[in-house]
């Protein structure tokens, strides 16, 4: 429990100061992000607001993280680094996107495919390695009904890499307005906390998302509405990373069902928008995709958003915990 709140206090005091310098930084080096043309209107006025700040709590969380650490590491337990390690890659596909962006001064980065072939290779070298050191078993545990399943581990491997490219795009998406990625993220963090402390079998599973938690607390203080700071992609998809390493490092990959409804009802959104528009040639489900933009349409403020996005995460987090009691 101690090891855990150091973890979140140790990132939230990191992420705060790295914080106070990086701005500035990104500012001068001109980093501001271009809005998209077909987003709502008064989204113009955040033109040129700096991007890439989720290069803040990717560093708070990891300094975090290899600190507490380290006498798991000489010990043989590498569990939280393997988890942040794998976030990482994902929040370096998502600076190099940042970074044609900004160099190119447009909102367009890596093509789709360019970014889907880096996913998926990322993905499958972290499910492999999982299994490789023991962390993960090609058994799919089915939350509520407490049953198991055993899948062949080809079959599975390809289920699990594509279950991570959607869950990482799927947080990607959901960062569209201030602070709601990273609030809807720091709830599905907490949740993963509380089960790794109460779980118990390793030392470490709590430490990851631990520190996470407490580096998007302080990411928000800058990145609530109106933001001084957006975190971009290299933000979003480490996160993204972060929450489907951690449903499948903790051996339940199903649990990101419930955990991440909010991720899913803004992909289905844009998915239901687009089968929408091209069957019936021209007309929209939707006033806009993804769902968070539909509701700004529909008079909702980002404040507004962000409270009931947060409080939904929190009430699915809360019946997927009574889910997994059977678990352990």
């Amino acid at each position: 429990m101690k090891e855990a709140l150091y973890a979140a206090a140790g990132a939230f005091v990191l992420t705060l100061l790295i914080g106070r310098f990086l701005i500035p930084e990104l500012r001068k080096l001109k980093a501001g992000q271009e809005i998209r043309e077909d987003g709502p209107t008064w989204h113009q006025s955040k033109a040129g607001t700096p991007t890439m700040g989720g290069v803040m709590f990717i560093i708070g969380a990891g300094v975090t993280v290899f600190v507490l650490g380290w006498p798991r590491m000489l010990s043989g337990d590498f569990f939280h680094l393997y988890l942040y390690l794998f976030a990482l890659v994902f929040g370096l596909i998502g600076f190099v996107d940042d970074y044609r962006k900004v160099r190119q001064h447009q909102n367009e980065g890596l093509t789709a495919k360019q970014k889907f072939i880096l996913q998926l290779a990322a993905a499958v070298g972290f499910l492999c390695l999982m299994r490789y050191e023991g962390l993960l078993t090609n058994d799919l545990w089915v939350p509520f009904l407490n049953v198991t399943w055993t899948v062949n581990w080809i079959v599975y491997l390809i289920f699990a890499a594509f279950v991570i490219v959607g869950c990482v795009n799927a947080v990607n998406l959901t960062d569209g307005i201030d602070g709601l990625a990273g609030s809807v993220t720091l709830v599905v963090m907490a949740f993963f906390s509380v089960v790794g402390l109460l779980w118990g079998t390793w030392g470490s599973q709590a430490l990851f998302p631990a520190a996470l938690a407490g580096g998007l607390a302080a990411f928000l203080v800058y990145n609530h509405h109106p933001a001084k700071v957006f975190m971009g992609d290299t933000g979003s998809l480490f996160l993204g990373g972060a929450v489907a390493a951690l449903g499948f490092a903790f051996d339940m990959p199903l649990i990101l069902i419930p955990v991440g409804i909010i991720y899913i009802a803004e992909t289905m959104s844009d998915i239901i928008q687009v089968a929408y528009f091209k069957a019936t040639h021209g007309k929209r489900f939707f006033k806009m995709a993804p769902l968070h933009h539909h509701l700004e349409l529909s008079g909702w403020s980002e404040a507004k958003l962000v409270t009931v996005f947060s409080a939904i995460t929190l009430v699915c987090c809360a019946l997927a915990y009574i889910g997994i009691q059977g678990r352990y």
